[in-house]
């Protein structure tokens, strides 16, 4: 694999990390395309930009934008005062998946945590993405609890 490269997104990646999200059709199923989407996710994308406990990322593979994920680290009271580093909206190209992109990103957000002084690190992903669980369990992830969610808009 030739070599990548990790930067935090610029708004004029937004164009880029949206394409992404499209093109994932459970994404897409799931979260339809809406007229005040840009809006929201520019709200979204400066929230991020502000928050030195949020990073939105871009993956470049030799200058071109191939990937994107979202690294939360999240303070808690429980597991002895422990911070979290929560993994969210991990996206590759269509046309560079299945090339061990995806682990060396996730490798990288776990040192990311690590130097951060993660306790751990946590991710959700979709239950009807088997593929991508047994991508998970690979890289060590265990499946040690049910996420619940409710939808508000």
């Amino acid at each position: 694999m030739n070599t990548l490269s990790y930067r935090d997104a610029a708004a004029s990646d937004l164009p880029f990390i949206v394409g992404l999200i499209e093109s994932d059709p459970i994404a897409a199923k799931r979260d339809p395309a809406r007229s005040s989407d840009a809006e929201d996710q520019n709200e979204a994308f400066e929230a991020i930009r502000r928050d030195p406990n949020h990073r939105l990322l871009v993956v470049e593979l030799d200058g071109e934008a191939v990937g994107s994920f979202q690294l939360s680290f999240i303070p808690g009271i429980s597991r002895q005062g422990a911070w979290r580093g929560q993994i969210e909206s991990v996206r590759i190209d269509p046309g560079h998946q299945g090339k061990g992109l995806g682990s060396a990103m996730m490798q990288w957000a776990i040192e990311e945590c690590r130097k951060r002084g993660c306790g751990l690190v946590q991710l959700t992903s979709d239950t009807s993405r088997e593929d991508a669980h047994r991508f998970y369990e690979r890289l060590g992830f265990k499946p040690t609890h049910t996420g619940f969610k409710l939808k508000l808009r």
